[in-house]
């Protein structure tokens, strides 16, 4: 299984590598794997078998790492950085900065991962068929070509499997892209998260049928993965279509200029704000006052003009600024606090940075 994703780190994953600047890591379960399929091949056929179940595993998530980087190089293409791939049990997760926004970009993101096993798997055919014939013996190093023929074999089922349009797999990004071609973004989200739920559920019933805890925990990993993804979604969209203006706050406790020091720090004890707002006699932003600088002027000079104290270097949203690009402002910004000015560069309220970290409710 591969799984596209914007989201956080996988936890108890540790890092093996930094390849290509994409930090490569490992799901402390991915050592389970390894030692109950080599616990397995042990039993039934030795320690040759073992060593050879040991070297085939290795090599199907080599394919996998291909796999990611895929997705990685790709989406470097459209200028999207991959922190990390973390191989899992059950796959790899490859988790992109963002998702790509255009459909047709977000459509080669998705197909590369499978395109990368499509091209392992025709050099496999034609290694085969050159050297031994398919289904013949290989002895560069004593391998039999089973293991090659086997990986073949699994490079096919990975493009077909993920293919499979249960979002957030590739084949649900695929769907996804497809829809937002005609479609908001957000509702084609809606449909495909619905549609990746409705396979999770068809492969829970085959996991638990048939005995297949690995595709029991694939549906599980799918049908929240798509819920997730569809709630964030909705809320981005919603960012998009709210404007700062509906979420300020428009009573705070704001600095004249012809205020002293003293003054202000009156002003100021009615409310704990991050820094405080100075405007003169039309409320124009003049710029922030912080706490800290207040209360070291009090002791000092509380009759000096609180005007000798401002901060006139301020990052300010404009009204009708969107809450998901008021987001970009305050994530390159060190302020906790962002005054909100119209046109004429009036203060008409504040958003404080967990004000724009909250969820916004799609309407």
């Amino acid at each position: 299984m591969d799984i596209l994703g914007s989201q956080g780190r996988v936890r108890w994953s540790f890092s093996i590598a930094r390849i290509a600047g994409v930090d490569l890591r490992v799901h402390a379960s991915f050592f389970l794997l390894l030692a109950w399929v080599g616990y397995g091949d042990y039993v039934g056929g030795g320690m040759g078998a073992m060593v050879e179940g040991m070297i085939f595993i290795l090599l199907l998530f080599t394919c996998v790492v291909l796999h990611e980087f895929g997705h990685a190089l790709a989406a470097r293409a459209f200028g999207i950085h991959t922190p990390d791939i973390t191989l899992l049990p059950i796959g790899g997760v490859a988790r992109l900065e963002r998702m790509p926004e255009k459909p047709l970009q977000e459509l080669a993101v998705a197909l590369a991962g499978p395109a990368v096993n499509v091209v392992i798997a025709l050099g496999l055919f034609a290694v085969i068929g050159k050297f031994s014939g398919l289904g013949g013996l290989f002895s560069a190093d004593g391998m039999e070509t089973g293991v090659l023929g086997s990986l073949l074999a699994v490079n096919v089922m990975l493009v077909l499997f993920n293919l499979i349009p249960a979002f957030p797999m590739d084949g649900g990004r695929v769907l996804r892209a497809l829809l937002a071609i005609r479609i908001k973004r957000a509702r084609a989200t809606e449909i495909a998260a619905g549609v990746g739920q409705a396979v999770a559920v068809i492969f829970a019933i085959i996991g638990i049928g048939f005995g297949q805890p690995i595709l029991l925990l694939i549906a599980v990993f799918v049908f929240f993965g798509a819920q997730q993804e569809a709630a964030f979604a909705g809320e981005k969209e919603a960012a998009e279509e709210t404007s700062v203006a509906q979420i300020m706050r428009t009573t705070a406790s704001v600095l004249h200029l012809k205020m002293t020091v003293i003054e202000a720090a009156r002003t100021a004890m009615g409310e704990a704000l991050p820094a405080y707002p100075l405007v003169d006699g039309n409320l124009r932003l003049l710029g922030m006052v912080s706490p800290q600088e207040l209360a070291s002027a009090l002791e000092q000079s509380p009759f000096a003009p609180v005007e000798s104290l401002a901060e006139t270097r301020v990052d300010r949203l404009p009204s009708d600024i969107s809450v998901a690009r008021a987001r970009a402002v305050a994530e390159a910004s060190p302020q906790a606090l962002f005054p909100v000015v119209n046109s004429s560069g009036q203060l008409v309220g504040i958003v404080l940075r967990e004000d724009l970290r909250a969820g916004v409710k799609p309407g």
